[in-house]
């Protein structure tokens, strides 16, 4: 998937709730498991995934992302915070 397309699909889960807007405090990187990423919905093949918790309403969200996905969810997710 291109880059574009992944921001896209980014911005539009940051908008729908589906991915959370706020800064995450706590996340780490460890070996892929053949997850799902949050941000592109691909499976994570590569050697490395991002995960973390992030608080949403109702309680506490885990997400799972491919280190590239994360390092754009990040930037547009800072665009968007007051």
């Amino acid at each position: 998937m291109e880059v574009d397309s992944v921001r896209a699909l980014i911005r539009e889960k940051l908008r729908d709730g589906r991915l959370p807007a706020e800064h995450i405090s706590r996340f780490w990187s460890g070996p892929s498991e053949g997850e799902e990423c949050d941000a592109c919905d691909k499976l994570i093949t590569s050697p490395l995934v991002v995960e973390g918790i992030s608080s949403s309403v109702g309680g506490r969200k885990s997400i799972q992302m491919h280190v590239s996905c994360f390092a754009l969810w990040d930037e547009e997710r800072s665009q968007i915070q007051p």
